[in-house]
């Protein structure tokens, strides 16, 4: 009986993590999380970043809800104003690749590549989208 208890108790706690680390993982998550930033964007931009788009003029809040946190975040000054470009990146594992193996504490374990690219990124400047670039994967 404890046993059966325990492995409820476990699965619930997994379920529960999942949950709350994934909230924000969507568009959707993103703004039932965060319902007055998503109120506080004009009509157009609503209706923009609940399609997960962004346009020029939009602010840092309004492209965080659409796209999510950046993978990098790149500070620099444009014309002595501060700008900042945002970095979406995308990590691939191709489908089949043949090494490398390592020897672990238990048995021989595949580890396969990863190969990270950028897909988007995001210039702001005065804290609102200046530019913006959809990047082909190599």
């Amino acid at each position: 009986m404890q046993s059966r208890v325990a492995r409820v108790t476990l699965t619930f706690a997994i379920t529960a993590g999942a949950l709350i680390f994934s909230g924000c993982a969507t568009t959707g998550g993103r703004i039932s999380q965060h319902p007055e930033m998503y109120q506080s964007l004009p009509p157009r931009d609503q209706a923009l970043v609940s399609q997960g788009q962004i346009r020029p003029g939009m602010t840092m809040d309004a492209v965080w809800l659409a796209w999510g946190t950046p993978d990098q975040k790149i500070p620099a000054s444009v014309r002595g104003r501060p700008a900042e470009t945002w970095v979406y990146l995308r990590y691939e594992t191709p489908p089949s690749y043949g090494g490398p193996y390592y020897y672990g504490p238990f048995d021989w374990s595949y580890i396969p590549p990863k190969f990270i690219y950028p897909i988007r990124a995001v210039t702001f400047s005065n804290a609102r989208v200046a530019y913006f670039g959809y990047l082909a994967p190599p």
